[in-house]
């Protein structure tokens, strides 16, 4: 597999592409997951047999490699199930049978409203609902975010929905499992141009602009990827992509650095409020109910701490449930709009959550679904985003979809969380999506890879 990054102008680090005949450490370590992906149900067991072989031998890493070494894993974990249930300790993951471990935790979250549920879980209460003194941290942006909680200062993190995708891959940074048991929000960006560029509607009169996404494996980089080559511009030849965090978005197209962005509000109605630019299109009429951010953790934190996990997925369930109401969303917008927070006027933040907003081309629109939230966590997203990850070269060799999606979006966590809480839960985990006219068959990923015209080298 090789790594591609888009580089970020606005940051003394400039990412590097990497060649196919790389052989630097990342992209070495990026290769191996694919070939030795393990199921969820692998990687649990594996975990918790690992825990059990720690808990007898304590701290002592000679002793474990003396009595692994003797006897082998296999007939270790056979001697230790014995003496141990640990299919029943597997089964128990979720069942929440104690207090939490560990109540003291930071979560990281970069400033946008699709942080929304992880935000207001603090002011709103719900982390102290469960049993948890949850700190909610402020992020620069997606490369702070996922190093943090690489490093374990984070214990969780909102991320974006590819993130967790791409770092269980060893995308972009060291290979990790990672899981995500929760989406956080459905559509809610936006295209926004310069207000210089009002008489360039069309797509195809883009050449030469310079757009800034907020991460590279973001569902932001990949819809402006798929918008632009609908309309025959190829987005590595033909445009300029630029990693932008989101709170630097609209300096940027004020001071002329970017021509416009596809990016998470509150920005894209920032820059209408400031008078800089208008929305071009919000991405739900790109793709209706997409996926935007998501709730993350290591696989570590769910398997080593399972009481903790199972209170903290309640918490932000239960609060993703609570801002999907429409009647919520003006004592949320209040709630989140603080220094500390999201740092933006109240009117900004309400103009997006509750879909009735100025388009910076003299209209109100109203949309009520122009931003929504549903905690499920599609499979099928998560073989689309895989997709598209192929198709713009992020990824490269063969690929298993499901088996990825399947490892790190963890629905039937968040089936049964969200039916414990008395709320309803798809009984599948496959749909069919459609963007921009044209059907996804989540069982077809290869062929709908290839079915494009515009796509990597």
């Amino acid at each position: 597999m090789t790594v591609k990054s888009l580089g970020n102008p606005f940051s003394s680090k400039t990412d590097l592409r990497h060649g196919q005949s790389c052989t630097c450490d990342t992209c070495k370590s990026s290769a191996e997951p694919v070939a030795q992906l393990m199921s969820s149900e692998e990687m649990l067991e594996q975990a918790v047999e690992s825990a059990i072989v720690r808990s007898v031998f304590g701290q002592s890493d000679i002793g474990r490699r003396s009595f692994m070494g003797m006897v082998g894993g296999t007939t270790a974990a056979a001697a230790l199930a014995s003496v141990f249930p640990i299919n029943e300790a597997k089964s128990a993951i979720l069942d929440n049978l104690g207090p939490p471990e560990k109540t003291d935790l930071n979560i990281g979250f970069v400033p946008i409203t699709c942080a929304t549920p992880i935000i207001m879980a603090q002011p709103l209460g719900f982390y102290e609902r469960y049993g948890l003194n949850a700190q909610v941290i402020k992020t620069a942006g997606w490369a702070v975010a996922r190093d943090k909680s690489l490093s374990g200062e984070y214990d969780a993190s909102h991320m974006l929905t590819p993130m967790p995708l791409a770092m269980t891959l060893g995308a972009g940074s060291i290979a990790e499992p990672y899981i995500m048991p929760a989406v956080e929000n459905i559509n809610g960006q936006a295209i926004v141009l310069s207000n210089e560029h009002m008489d360039k509607r069309d797509p195809a009169q883009w050449k030469g602009f310079t757009f800034g996404v907020p991460f590279e494996y973001s569902m932001h980089n990949f819809l402006l990827r798929y918008y632009v080559a609908e309309f025959g511009l190829d987005p590595d030849v033909d445009i300029q992509i630029r990693v932008v965090p989101p709170p630097e978005m609209v300096a940027n197209l004020r001071a002329g650095n970017l021509d416009g962005y596809l990016s998470p509000d509150p920005f894209n109605q920032r820059a209408v409020f400031e008078g800089i630019g208008f929305i071009h299109i919000l991405t739900k009429e790109i793709w209706e109910g997409h996926p935007c951010c998501a709730f993350a953790a290591p696989l570590s934190f769910a398997t080593e701490l399972p009481n903790t996990y199972g209170a903290l997925l309640k918490s932000i369930i239960d609060a993703t449930q609570y801002a999907s109401n429409p009647d919520n969303r003006i004592e949320i917008s209040e709630a989140i709009a603080p220094t500390n927070y999201l740092n933006q006027p109240v009117t900004v933040i309400q103009q997006v959550l509750t879909g009735t907003y100025a388009d910076g081309l003299g209209e109100v629109q109203r949309v009520p679904d122009r931003i929504d939230f549903d905690p499920f966590p599609w499979h099928s997203m998560g073989v689309w985003i895989l997709t598209q990850m192929k198709r713009w070269g992020y990824i490269e060799g063969d690929v298993d979809y499901k088996a990825v999606a399947e490892q790190v979006y963890l629905a039937a966590d968040a089936k049964k969380v969200m039916e414990d809480l008395g709320y309803d839960a798809p009984d599948v985990t496959y749909k069919s999506h459609t963007i921009m006219g044209k059907t996804f068959d989540y069982n077809e990923p290869e062929a709908y890879v290839d079915s494009f015209a515009i796509k990597a080298d």
